[in-house]
């Protein structure tokens, strides 16, 4: 089995204070989004592993999430579980080149991001290019990191 950065306990404890961290620093100036491909990422990586201890980090760190932008207490935690149960097989079935698979998980997270993110507050050009620029700089974490 491969050896990922998320296997130790270490590398998700600072991810999650690192993303709680700046999402509630960056909170004041613009919203809050920061890292949540990331966080995804570690969570579907630990749920795959079956590290349910890590997983308690990570689920405070997507409530966290959560109540700073106003959503619904729990909603970012079942669209990662949907996102992990059902369009993570099929892409990982349908995708033949395995290093991209990461980076549509991101894509289609925040896409469903985005759409709950819509259902909860106004449309805006600002948001699109938030996640925009929130999706460039995940994809280059992501890149180092694994």
């Amino acid at each position: 089995m491969k050896r990922n950065i998320f296997d130790n306990i270490l590398t998700v404890v600072f991810v999650f204070f690192f993303t709680i961290i700046v999402n509630f620093i960056s909170s004041i100036y613009f919203n809050p989004i920061f890292l949540v491909g990331v966080l995804f990422l570690t969570f579907m990586h630990i749920i795959k592993r079956e590290y349910y201890y890590s997983a308690f980090f990570l689920i405070l760190a997507m409530l966290f999430l959560e109540l700073n932008n106003g959503f619904k207490p729990f909603s970012l935690l079942l669209l990662s579980f949907f996102v992990y149960a059902f369009i993570a097989s099929y892409i990982k079935r349908v995708v033949s080149f395995s290093q991209l698979n990461d980076y549509i998980y991101i894509l289609v997270f925040y896409f469903g991001f985005t759409i709950l993110y819509i259902m909860n507050n106004t449309y805006s050009y600002e948001l699109f290019f938030t996640i925009f620029i929130n999706i460039v700089i995940d994809f280059i974490v992501v890149g180092l990191m694994i």
